[in-house]
């Protein structure tokens, strides 16, 4: 059985780099500040045996070079280009197997969460979780056939319409939805009632305190 890898898109949490929406509100030295416990926090959660976790950082030498994240955990740069260049990157340089990748700044993900985005890719060409605000917090393909030429081009990024623009990227691909989970973008958004928002017809989750 093909290994199945979990990616971790990270930036270094540095004032004025991170979280700047929120930032904007509680002030940038404590946005990443938040930012920095927040990924480690999850990294602990989320680290287990079933997959490889693999950390694709940003800036790339600065990244690779970092002491701030755990240093056991493969690190791969992200590269340049929009978070669509830079994921498509992910996909086509990992070894065969099924990939998802998520980000940093959602509190709720867990487990359970991931566990039932690789098992959707049992059989589905990809996978996508969805987040409140038209976007998403997690995207995975199976990757038994070539990564589709045309992935993420045309998305637009940081709106209501990535998570129909991505799909649209994905052409003919059968996809499975999984768990809805909100992210982290201003300063309501850190009441632990906000940290899970259950998928649509799911059982209602248990909160995630933000710890």
């Amino acid at each position: 059985m093909m290994r199945q890898t979990l990616v971790v898109m990270l930036k270094e949490p540095r004032p004025g780099r991170v979280k700047t929406r929120l930032g904007r509100e509680i002030g940038m030295t404590a946005a990443a500040w938040w930012f920095r416990h927040q990924v480690a926090r999850l990294l602990r959660r989320i680290e287990d045996p079933r997959w490889q976790l693999v950390l694709a950082v940003s800036p790339d030498a600065e990244g690779l070079a970092s002491r701030v994240w755990p240093a056991h955990l493969p690190r791969l740069a992200q590269g340049t280009g929009d978070l669509g260049d830079r994921m498509a990157r992910v996909f086509r340089s990992l070894p065969p197997g099924p990939v998802c990748v998520i980000g940093a700044d959602i509190p709720g993900i867990g487990r359970g969460q991931i566990a039932r985005a690789f098992a959707a890719l049992g059989d589905h060409d990809a996978v996508i979780g969805p987040a409140p605000d038209g976007g998403y917090w997690l995207i995975g393909l199976r990757r038994t056939a070539a990564v589709p030429a045309r992935l993420f081009e045309g998305v637009r990024w940081s709106g209501p319409n990535a998570r129909a623009d991505t799909l649209a990227s994905l052409g003919h691909a059968r996809v499975a939805q999984v768990d809805t989970l909100r992210d982290v973008d201003e300063a309501g958004d850190l009441s632990p009632a906000g940290a899970r928002t259950p998928a649509a017809g799911s059982p209602k989750a248990p909160r995630h305190p933000r710890g």
